[in-house]
């Protein structure tokens, strides 16, 4: 039986995926006004690609679904910290690793059961200390 959180988690590995995905075009509309910085979405994706592993031996993703996990996360590892500071919007324009991420985040999208139009993630707001 899989714990009640594997849900969740698989639901929000797949629209980061979504995310990541997108034309960069499409990224950047979703972005908007946002100021995401790179470092987060990072840490986010590699977390989830981290715990994917442990969602595959439980059935929530297919072994298929786990090498792309494993490629997007060995190329987001590929991004250096200079490369993660800043904005995500800047980035998108700037470092071609964004392509190399784009390929096996879409093959699992297209690979695993489901809703394929994924929306994508809502924005992680930075804390800011007020309530």
């Amino acid at each position: 039986m899989n714990p009640p959180g594997d849900a969740h988690l698989r639901t929000w590995t797949l629209r980061f995926m979504a995310l990541l995905a997108a034309e960069t075009q499409v990224q950047l509309a979703w972005l908007g006004e946002r100021e995401l910085d790179t470092g987060s979405v990072v840490e986010e994706v590699e977390l989830l690609c981290r715990l994917s592993e442990g969602l595959a031996e439980r059935g929530a993703f297919t072994p298929e679904n786990l090498r792309d996990l494993r490629a997007v996360g060995r190329r987001l590892a590929e991004i250096d910290a200079a490369g993660r500071a800043g904005h995500w919007a800047d980035a998108l324009a700037t470092d071609p690793a964004r392509d190399a991420i784009r390929t096996p985040a879409r093959r699992f999208l297209r690979t695993t059961p489901g809703d394929r139009r994924q929306p994508l993630p809502r924005p992680v707001h930075p804390h800011t200390g007020d309530h």
